[in-house]
């Protein structure tokens, strides 16, 4: 029988590395494998190896590997990066400054920045020298390959110049020059080129490391939504337990205000349920004796005793969890243009060098200006520039978004924001407000809407129950009279009765009403169906044997939504709605903003279905939601898009949070991704380009390996102004 083994992999720089591990593991008999770069981990289905042969198999490759869970926390992993990177920036830019203005170079400059710039070249450099090394022994280059090549020439030459070539005398200077010269070749160093391409790759690192160490998040809050405890009943005594120790057939107590600890079923007591984290329903459930019950939801009102029928990994917030880590295995990281590249940039660059060393050599060139050109030649190529094409247009793109309330999580959402074409939009919490209110207030003939509320107010004044509250608010906002009731009673599922100045009153459900045979008139009866077939929650209010009027709730459209449903259609997305709510409500809303394509009683596993049957269509999907039953669906879409006024899981489920919760926004999160996307390919192009256009200059002696170094930094600035421009990105509100 096979099994599933999941490995933390270490080690690992790009994309390439994960398919080398992937590679070397499904060639282990009976063993299939798929390793995610982006959440460093692999999983292997395996009839016979064992955890300890697989570990091996991944060590032989060059890369450490541990049991799923084992290995220390990616924040610890972090943080050796952060310190490389912060000492790295503090030493290279007085060291740069220095290096390149004359004016500045003291008696024995050179010394101290080679004691300066040694420990960066080194220690601050070692995971891409590292790398190198790696990759070297499985044959292969990459742009860690150029990078350390880079440092190490440039390391290289200043050493020999030092002590060799004249770079080392007191007094010595470094002057710009364009072209290079025969007589002045070993009496100039470059030490502040290795330190800045150091300090440049390390940031690129520190970014891209942090979007991984991120890449659980959504994980992690949909588990947290759980109650960490539980009040179970044994021995007919009450006691406080964590929830790891609930079993299957304990009996929990669960009061007012507090979660469900796990599913089960109601022995004892009724309530309303907020169920709105698994269904996106906006009216509580009312339960009684013999219903089920989801752990992680939310007793809004009465007592219950439930027995415990499903704890774990078995309960439905569990099974949740699960959809969304599923989801996210299935999402690798997006291959850089520059790692693709590498492939063949860096062979050519790398014989290009040598091809210019020998060529100067049997031209009768010294070996110092033979030399100096070659290392010219790898310094131009040099991918510094590469190195912050990306980085930089996502940390302006993404740091714009935030001013404005979008948070971007990285270069994956931006690179699939492209290919967009459809878009699934939630209901509840997103094209409307999350939170009933009174809609509409109806009276019977010979009475009036005070009559209505008054008597309303009296009914609900002690309601718990959201709709209660809800017209209690109304009731007071018009400043109605309440009146005392007595032989108060509440029927769960039904509403409350009970008798004012010896007649009976109640408020409930219009079923419930026409069961115990009260009259409604013709009037009213037609205004309350029209309500109901609107989508509208009616609550009738009756006197004696007949209606005095209803009272219609609604979860309220946001004022934005139909123009969001615009917006998003102006960028080529079809708009399809999916809720939890029944087929009226959400035919309603969908006409109201102007959808077409509508699926209602949708739970969260029909959300990510419905998602990937979509995908394999051919569709490119982006989801709006904003609940914890939207999570799935979220991490399922190609674009996840979360309300920032919703639960944290559906905001760590996404790829871009809607800080403000307003939908008019997500256009906007949309337009920046695309923008930032042309702001990145913009800059792999002109990097390449530079680097291509300066490499033949270099080859031919007119370069320096100084302005060579200048050339890398000029390129750089031309990356971060055009990223800058990012920074004038408006949104549609302005």
């Amino acid at each position: 029988m096979s099994t599933v083994i999941q490995l933390d992999i270490e080690g690992m720089t790009c994309a390439s590395c994960a398919t080398r591990i992937e590679k070397a593991l499904n060639k282990v008999e009976g063993a299939e494998a798929s390793v995610n770069y982006a959440t460093e981990r692999a999983t292997i289905l395996s009839d016979s190896s064992s955890l300890e042969a697989l570990i091996q198999v991944v060590q032989s490759t060059g890369y450490e590997a541990s049991e799923h869970g084992d290995r220390p926390s990616s924040a610890e992993g972090h943080s050796p990066l952060v310190t490389r990177l912060v000492v790295s920036a503090l030493v290279s830019v007085p060291l740069m400054v220095v290096s390149m203005i004359p004016a500045l170079q003291f008696i024995g400059w050179q010394w101290v920045v080679t004691v300066l710039a040694l420990p960066i070249a080194t220690w601050g450099a070692w995971p891409f020298h590292k790398a190198a090394g790696l990759n070297l022994r499985h044959g292969v280059v990459t742009m860690d390959t150029l990078i350390s090549l880079g440092i190490t020439a440039a390391t290289g030459w200043s050493l020999y110049a030092l002590f060799f070539g004249g770079a080392g005398e007191l007094g010595m200077t470094m002057t710009l020059t364009l072209i290079g010269t025969h007589d002045q070749a070993g009496a100039e160093i470059y030490l502040e080129v290795a330190a800045a391409l150091t300090t440049f790759m390390l940031m690129g690192r520190y970014l891209e490391n942090r979007a991984k160490r991120e890449a659980g998040a959504a994980l992690r809050a949909l588990l947290e939504s759980g109650a960490a405890e539980a009040t179970v009943l044994r021995d007919g005594v009450e006691k406080v337990v964590p929830i790891a120790l609930v079993r299957v057939s304990d009996h929990l107590v669960v009061r007012p205000g507090e979660r469900i600890p796990t599913d089960g079923e109601v022995l004892e007591g009724s309530a309303a349920i907020d169920t709105s984290m698994m269904t996106g329903e906006s009216v509580p459930r009312d339960v009684v004796v013999g219903d089920t019950v989801w752990g992680g939801t939310i007793n809004v009102t009465g007592f219950l005793r439930m027995q415990a029928t499903r704890v774990g990994a078995e309960t439905e917030l569990a099974r949740m969890a699960s959809l969304v880590e599923a989801a996210q295995q299935g999402k690798s990281a997006s291959q850089r243009l520059a790692d693709r590249v590498s492939s063949v940039f860096v062979p050519i660059v790398i014989v290009l060098s040598l091809l210019t060393l020998a060529g100067w050599l049997l031209a009768g060139a010294s070996a110092d200006f033979a030399f100096q050109a070659a290392v010219a030649t790898v310094i131009i190529a040099c991918p510094c520039a590469l190195g912050l094409a990306t980085p930089t247009a996502l940390l302006v793109g993404t740091g714009r978004g935030a001013q404005l309330g979008l948070l971007i999580r990285g270069p994956e959402v931006i690179e699939k924001s492209r290919s967009l074409d459809t878009i699934i939009v939630d209901k509840t919490g997103t094209l409307t407000t999350g939170a009933m209110q009174v809609s509409a207030v109806m009276s019977a003939e010979g009475a009036s809407e005070s009559d209505v509320l008054d008597l309303a107010l009296s009914l609900e004044r002690g309601s718990e129950h959201p709709i209660g509250r809800a017209i209690v608010a109304h009731a007071t906002e018009r400043e109605s009279t309440e009146r005392a009731i007595t032989n108060f009673v509440a029927r769960i599922g039904l509403g409350v009765e009970g008798q004012q100045d010896g007649v009976s009153v109640s408020a409930g459900t219009p079923e419930w009403v026409h069961e115990r045979d009260i009259t409604t008139d013709h009037p009213l009866q037609s205004a309350l169906d029209q309500q109901r077939l609107a989508g509208s929650t009616v609550v009738v209010i009756t006197r004696g044997d007949s209606a005095v009027g209803a009272i219609a709730l609604s979860d309220t459209l946001r004022a934005t939504s139909a123009r969001a449903i615009q917006e998003l259609t102006a960028l080529g997305l079809t708009p399809i709605l999916a809720s939890g709510d029944h087929d009226v409500v959400a035919q309603h809303v969908a006409k109201a903003v102007g959808v077409d394509r509508v699926f209602s009683a949708m739970t969260p596993e029909g959300k990510a279905t419905l998602i990937t049957e979509l995908q394999s269509q051919g569709h490119t999907v982006a989801m709006v939601g904003d609940g914890i039953n939207d999570a799935p669906g979220l991490a399922t879409a190609d674009v996840g898009i979360a309300m920032g006024s919703g639960s944290d899981a559906a905001m760590t489920a996404g790829d871009i949070t809607i800080v403000q919760g307003d939908i008019l926004a997500v256009s906007d999160g949309i337009r920046l991704s695309r923008r930032t996307l042309r702001t990145i390919q913009a800059n792999l192009f002109w990097a390449f380009a530079y680097n291509v256009a300066a490499i033949p200059l270099a080859m031919a002696g007119l370069l320096n390996p100084l302005l060579a170094g200048l050339a890398m930094a000029l390129s750089s600035v031309f990356v971060v102004s055009n990223s800058l421009r990012l920074r004038r990105f408006r949104p549609t509100t302005q």
